[in-house]
């Protein structure tokens, strides 16, 4: 197997599984040597949780990147998710734009979901975004940040036609891929549409009537390990979302366990899984 090495763009947030410490154990199950850029520290993440601390480290951003050139370090791909601040979000961008990133721009925006931005971001953030997401190879929106990036108003349950226009505004934003999350013909189900700007596939299964922190930092790092690996868009995305389920049936009989998934148990197939779906 060839040897990958990326750089996560997250924060850490030290109670809660999301971010890096979901990024971290995923990305290393699926035998991706994952480097890290934390952009800010929390306490704990922002959802349920009241007072948490939040240290930003976006005046350091600039030092570590100047310290992995003067290293000659690069990576095969970049992966972001919640940054925090605008500044890191101009840091990132430096970053891409460097010799560091031989590979493909992948980015989670991960600013809001349901309607609402969370906690901390208002609209200057997700102007701040939008230049982020329009360089991205790949842009992995839930719909809540679709129509925050395309400054719409938010539809909860849009017909074909309004996923249509969705995806092709994304793409004229400037992303050269898009897998928009959160799609379903009715409430019983849920799933994603991949575009390219010439072909839409979809994918759906089941809705779980029950919402849980960090499933989207869940769907993303095991997209990105798929698709590193070699799986095309689809299949990685297929691969991240019935993973993503599988976590959320593992959580579903803990009600003490609101903050996050249940992954780890099942990390040791995860590998498995992707080979099956390489056909190896």
């Amino acid at each position: 197997m060839k040897h990958i090495r990326i750089l996560s763009a997250q924060d850490i947030s030290c109670f809660g599984q999301c971010s890096l410490t979901v990024a971290l154990p995923v990305l290393s199950a699926l035998g991706i040597e994952t480097s890290i850029l934390p952009t800010a520290i929390l306490s704990t993440h922002t959802a349920g949780f009241s007072g948490y601390t939040f240290r930003d480290l976006k005046d350091d951003l600039a030092a570590i990147a100047e310290h992995w050139k003067g290293e000659g370090i690069d990576f095969d791909a970049v992966y972001t998710g919640y940054l925090g601040h605008k500044k890191d979000v101009d840091a990132v961008l430096e970053i891409n734009a460097s010799h560091l990133n031989k590979g493909p721009f992948i980015v989670d925006p991960a600013f809001g979901d349901q309607g609402k931005l969370y906690g901390g971001f208002d609209k200057d953030y997700v102007a701040a975004m939008r230049p982020l997401c329009a360089s991205a190879d790949v842009l992995l929106p839930n719909l809540t940040e679709a129509y925050f990036l395309l400054d719409l108003p938010y539809n909860p349950n849009p017909d074909f036609d309004e996923i249509e226009r969705v995806l092709h505004g994304l793409l004229k934003l400037g992303a050269k891929n898009v897998i928009l999350k959160g799609i379903g013909d009715n409430p019983a189900e849920t799933g994603f549409v991949v575009y390219d700007g010439h072909e839409q596939r979809r994918y759906r299964h089941a809705r779980i009537p029950k919402d849980f922190h960090g499933t989207g930092d869940v769907f993303a790092s095991v997209f990105v390990g798929g698709y590193l690996r070699g799986l095309d868009i689809y299949a990685a995305a297929r691969l991240a979302a019935d993973f993503t389920f599988e976590c959320i049936v593992n959580t579903i009989n803990d009600p003490a366990h609101g903050y996050g998934v249940h992954f780890e148990q099942l990390l040791f197939g995860l590998e498995a899984r992707l080979r099956q779906a390489l056909g190896e």
